[in-house]
């Protein structure tokens, strides 16, 4: 069957912050220049925000490029940083650091906590202003290329197709979305821009990119307990000091605090679960009292890309570019990513404006790298280019280390550190380490992960082909369990995976693909790289309420 075509100048993948940036500053530019461009956005989630999921603090200085009149036009940028707090936690107590000891990139004035998924629906109600075509519930399922192998735009998932592959009553073939040039702004390890990655050898020459995985959940506490605009900090307890994460604890208006825990995914232990390891933070005596008595409302899980400059891979290629978190632009060593996806999209508009207005196509906006390596931001980041190797050094040194890159030299160093295993090639094997035993969730404080999964509001039509794929179905018994007791079960947020017993007392790998919130965590972690994440159908996954 021949499918439905429509013809775009630019399209953009992906509705999180870079792509929406992108999409406005476009428009703004023709309204400038009195020209016409043709720009669509598709976006996976059933609505633009579903699938948004940040901390999140944010520093206002690419929005402030972007749309200088956010605060008059009610961005819901609604509650300024009041105080900073970083705390190192042991089993049970804990060390605050004087405010006068934190590093720059600890310190929020200025900043503003917010819902990343509400400023995004902000630009998307902005976007369409300004005659952007905003598709939601559309996945980009496939990366379509011409005749000379330059990517001419993206064909959206059929919907309705049968677990066995068959088509149902209510099939509905993909579109093809064709561009002069497509922007791919998927977030952390996005399905097309992964292929892309390898058509192209996008990340030859530079440091494998390493992973973290957040866990939030939004929380209305005791108004006793609120501090509005108070941001926390903390290192330490429960993990070891040799194993990379931490919290985030952010008061937000209305009596809301969102409250995350980060674990590098380059951890070694199979046996440690990140989500165990969050549930079990909250237990901590000076955590677990901003909770008593509040109510838990809404949980998330995503994978962020925190390798820095150094494992920034190759962001162009013919016929479009790679944006955002797609491309791994995030400053780990403050937290933060939204302003550095906000600025690539400003960025790769301006070089792809300037293309079209001289009736180019297809071809590679150098401009966009170029001017990047000019930017604020490729300054941000190259101070910041050894934090997460330091930090994966351990606790004791990194903490050290960092504090004198941060704080005493401003990150003007002669050095540069190098990553040199990815995150997958990191886990050894179950017989060197001891089962892990985490406390039971209370129900109150802690919960378990369907509980969890359940807040998420996570859908998937149960008929669709399973989208976790695996690429050789003897693998995850023969040696995920064999060699690493099964750590899928563990590593996952949102319980996807689980080993049962067949009749003959045989294990196998369940995949109840149903809970995926789309972190990508499998897709990073998987010691054989044998799982491998595709998208489902539109508009299937979380649903996000303000977080």
């Amino acid at each position: 069957m021949t499918r439905e075509v429509m013809e775009y100048d630019v399209l953009v993948v992906g509705g999180g912050p870079a792509g929406l940036a992108g999409a406005i500053r476009l428009k703004q530019l023709a309204v400038e220049q009195g020209r016409e461009v043709n720009v669509c956005v598709i976006e996976k989630g059933s609505e633009i925000g579903a699938h948004i999921l940040s901390g999140a603090v944010m520093d206002p200085i690419a929005l402030n490029e972007l749309w200088p009149a956010w605060k008059e036009d009610g961005a819901p940028l609604n509650q300024p940083v009041t105080a900073d707090r970083f705390m190192f936690l042991t089993e049970t107590g804990s060390f605050t650091v004087p405010n006068f000891a934190l590093p720059a990139n600890f310190q929020n004035h200025g900043n503003y906590v917010v819902s990343l998924g509400n400023v995004c629906r902000w630009l998307g109600t902005r976007a369409e202003e300004l005659g952007v075509e905003i598709y939601p519930g559309f996945a980009g399922a496939e990366v379509l290329y011409d005749d000379a192998g330059r990517v001419s735009g993206v064909a959206t998932g059929d919907m309705g197709v049968g677990r066995d592959g068959t088509q149902t009553e209510s099939y509905q073939q993909g579109m093809e979305l064709h561009a002069k040039y497509t922007f791919f702004a998927e977030g952390c390890r996005g399905h097309l821009g992964k292929q892309l990655m390898e058509k192209y050898r996008l990340r030859d020459g530079v440091d494998p990119q390493t992973y973290g995985i957040g866990m939030k959940e939004l929380w209305e506490i005791d108004p006793a307990r609120h501090v509005p605009g108070l941001v926390v900090h903390t290192a330490g307890w429960p993990l070891d000091r040799s194993t990379y994460g931490g919290s985030y604890l952010y008061h937000m208006e209305n009596n809301l605090v969102s409250v995350g825990y980060v674990v590098g995914l380059a951890y070694e232990n199979p046996y440690l679960s990140p989500y165990e390891e969050f549930q079990r933070y909250k237990l901590h005596p000076d955590i677990r009292k901003t909770f008593e008595g509040g109510k838990r409302i809404a949980y998330g899980a995503r994978a962020i890309a925190a390798g820095g400059l150094q494992s920034l891979c190759k962001l162009t290629f013919p016929g479009g570019v790679l944006i955002g978190d797609d491309a791994g632009f995030l400053n780990a060593s403050r937290i933060k990513g939204s302003h550095a996806a906000i600025k690539t999209g400003i960025l790769a508009a301006e070089a792809a404006f300037a293309a079209l207005a001289a009736q180019r196509s297809h071809d590679e906006l150098t401009a966009y790298p170029e001017a990047f390596r000019a930017s604020w931001l490729h300054a941000e980041l190259h101070k910041a280019r050894n934090f997460k190797q330091w930090m994966s050094k351990g606790l004791v040194t990194g903490t050290l280390m960092v504090g004198l890159e941060q704080k005493l030299l401003g990150g003007n160093v002669p050095w540069t550190l190098k990553h040199t295993h990815a995150d997958h090639e990191c886990l050894k094997p179950a017989a060197g380490f001891k089962p892990i035993p985490y406390p039971k969730p209370d129900g109150k404080i802690t919960f378990d992960r369907l509980a969890s999964v359940f807040i998420s509001n996570t859908n998937h039509e149960e008929n669709q082909p399973i989208h976790l794929t695996l690429r050789d179905a003897s693998v995850p018994v023969a040696v995920n369990l064999a060699r690493y007791a099964g750590p899928e079960a563990r590593y996952c947020p949102a319980g996807v995976y689980e080993y049962v017993k067949n009749d003959d007392d045989s294990d196998r790998l369940q995949i109840n693909a149903q809970n995926c919130v789309h972190c990508k965590t499998c897709d990073i972690k998987d010691p054989t790289q044998n799982i491998n994440w595709v998208v489902p159908e539109g508009g299937g996954g979380p649903n996000y309420p303000g977080m």
